[in-house]
Formats: C-alpha cells, sequence, structure tokens
C-alpha cells in the first residue's frame, strides 16, 4: 500500500487518535475472519468495527423457516438444508425440531446432490432450502439447469434470496453513522466490484473490497480510515474480484432468476433486495412467495444486532439463556453469525 510498511499501518491503526471512525464489514465470513484474528485488539478504541447483514442464516425470517417445517412433515415431501439452518427455530420449531418429530429432514453438503437424490427416487418430492446472497445464487441457477436437463420434476426450492446493496442503503438511511464498508469479497467475485459503485456515490461512503486473510483486512481498515468522507471503490482483492464480476455465473442467475423485493429479519420487506424464481420456472418454486412474516424469540436482540445498533454482547441474553449450544436466537446459531463469533472469540 504505497510506500508505506505493513508494521507503520499496524502502528497507525493502533494509536490513532482522531474522530471516531465506523467501519462494517458486511459478510459472516469476514465477521469470523476478523474474530479469529484478534483484529479488533490492534486498533484504536477509536476504530469502532460494526457486523452488518451478512450472514444468510441469520437474516432469514421466521415465516421461510415455517414453511420448510410445514413441508417437512408432508407424507411424500423431503427438506434438504445446509448445516446451519437445520437448528434455525421458526415461529414454533426448527428443523431439527420437526426432524424429532417425525419430519423428513435431511441435510446434504452440496447443492448439486439435491438432482441426483431426487432423480433416483422419483416416489418424494426434495424440496431443497436455497437460502444465501450473491455468492450462492449461481450454484442454485446450476442445481436448476441440471434437474431441466436430467428432466427432473420432483425437485423443487424454497428460496431466500438476498442481494447487498439494496440492504446497505437501508442500513445507511435508518441508522446512519456509517463511515466506511468493508465490501464482501465471494459477493463480489460474483458481481463485480463496481456493484457498489453507484451506491458508494449516492452515500458517499467509501467501500473496500478485502479478501479473507488477517493483514488484508488489517490493511482494508487502513484504506477505509484513509478515504473517510470520500465515496469510491478500493478493490485489494485484485487476485479473485475484477470490476465486472464472474459473467458466466451472472448469467446463469439471469436465466432463471430475476430482481425482487425481499423480507429480511428486524429489517422488514426491502424493495428490491432478493431474487425470485422467473415465472417459466414457477414449477420449481415450492412456495416461496409471500414469506414474510418474522417471530423474535422473546427477548431476542438479532434484530438490533444485524444492522449494527447493538453488539452481540449487549443482548441481555447473550452468554446466559443463548449459547452456541443452545442458541436463542439465529444470530448465535450461524458460524458466520455475529453473536457466535463473539461468543467463541470472547470478544468485547
Amino acid at each position: 500500500m504505497g510506500s508505506i510498511t505493513f508494521e507503520e499501518i499496524l502502528d497507525k491503526l493502533k494509536n490513532y487518535d482522531g474522530e471516531e471512525v465506523h467501519i462494517m464489514e458486511v459478510c459472516g465470513t469476514h465477521t469470523a475472519a476478523i474474530s479469529e484474528n484478534g483484529i479488533p485488539s490492534m486498533l484504536s478504541p477509536k476504530i469502532k468495527l460494526i457486523s452488518g447483514p451478512g450472514c444468510p442464516v441469520c437474516v432469514t425470517v421466521t415465516a421461510v423457516i415455517d414453511r420448510l417445517v410445514e413441508l417437512s412433515m408432508e407424507e411424500n415431501t423431503i427438506v434438504l438444508t445446509f448445516g446451519d439452518l437445520i437448528r434455525v427455530r421458526g415461529t414454533h420449531k426448527s428443523l431439527a425440531d420437526a426432524k424429532a418429530d417425525g419430519g423428513h429432514v435431511r441435510m446434504v453438503y452440496s447443492p448439486m446432490e439435491t438432482v441426483k437424490l431426487a432423480k433416483e427416487d422419483p416416489s418424494h418430492t426434495y424440496v431443497f432450502a436455497a437460502i444465501g446472497f450473491e455468492t450462492t445464487t449461481p450454484v442454485y441457477a446450476m442445481v436448476l439447469e441440471e434437474a431441466v436437463k436430467e428432466n427432473v420434476k420432483n425437485l423443487k426450492l424454497l428460496t431466500s434470496l438476498k442481494t447487498m446493496p439494496e440492504v446497505i442503503r437501508w442500513v445507511v438511511k435508518n441508522g446512519g453513522g456509517i463511515d466506511g464498508f468493508i465490501a464482501p469479497g465471494h459477493v463480489c467475485a460474483v458481481t463485480g466490484s463496481d456493484t457498489f459503485k453507484e451506491l458508494s456515490d449516492e452515500l458517499g461512503i467509501p467501500f473496500v473490497v478485502s479478501g479473507f486473510e488477517g493483514k488484508q483486512l488489517i490493511m482494508t481498515i487502513y484504506a477505509l480510515l484513509q478515504m473517510k468522507g470520500k465515496s469510491g471503490i478500493k478493490n485489494l482483492y485484485k487476485n479473485v474480484v475484477t470490476e465486472e464480476g464472474n459473467t458466466k455465473a451472472k448469467e446463469v442467475v439471469e436465466k432463471y432468476f430475476e430482481v425482487s423485493d425481499a423480507s429480511w429479519r428486524g429489517m422488514g420487506k426491502i424493495k428490491g433486495s432478493g431474487m425470485a424464481l422467473k415465472k417459466e420456472y414457477a414449477d420449481f418454486d415450492a412456495g416461496s412467495i409471500g414469506l414474510d412474516e418474522d417471530h423474535m424469540p422473546p427477548g431476542c436482540s438479532c434484530a438490533s444486532v444485524l444492522v449494527g445498533k447493538l453488539k452481540p454482547y449487549e443482548c441481555p441474553l447473550f452468554g446466559k439463556a443463548c449459547t452456541p449450544d443452545n442458541a436463542h436466537g439465529a444470530c448465535m446459531v450461524s458460524t458466520e453469525g455475529s453473536c457466535y463469533n463473539y461468543f467463541v472469540s470472547g470478544r468485547r
């Protein structure tokens, strides 16, 4: 980064004594990497790191969980999901609870497994919980591509797919006080770094695209400190991220999905912040439309934690009624969740 050494950057960050700077990361993997590398302890108290709505499981509303639970209890339906989602509670129960009650729930490790399972067992309908951001949407599109190619008609998706720019705009306009964003590296690998250019210019806030190593995150925070008060995009993850992104991934997404409104836990419905199956592929939809209800568990502060209004440890349940072994809210369930990462790293 210019002629300055990494040691000098560390020194400047540790001894920074200017105005308070609030930097938000909007990627759950960044949240985990910041905690694992002990980065907050390397910074001046005047540099505040805030975890934003970057954990896909955490921002999924309870209506989606409720629908998956309902489907799992149908006689000839099997719900397929990844590990984190299985423990997130809906209004009354989680998929793990449903499985214990006789529901048909199965964990998968790769989305492409779903096509194989459905093809080999045409007597059941398989419903895949397709939850995520721009990073995973191309994979779900490839699942559909394979299902169409193989003429697999007993595989459906329950989608809860989100996109980053609109929720970032919502967070800034409904809370404010953010001086810079650590842009999500995995998302930008698909969308390109330019996806945040218009937003940066509109908000007058800088975005720096970062990878996930501790050293790069430190350099990203320093870059945002230097850019404070200005708009602009800086890409420090150039070995993975380009300005235009992954053209092929974007093309396959555009084939099967279209921009839609989406409901976010604790934030309500945000216009243009999601992706939904196109009408011509409605036969693959397991009932994703209209899943907007969100019932927070009593005492849970996830809604405030997700938008940076509260630090995880400021929730009255944190570390008491809510721990990773007995998660009360979604932010403590997922390994990408803010509460989980604060708890396991002892971060304050």
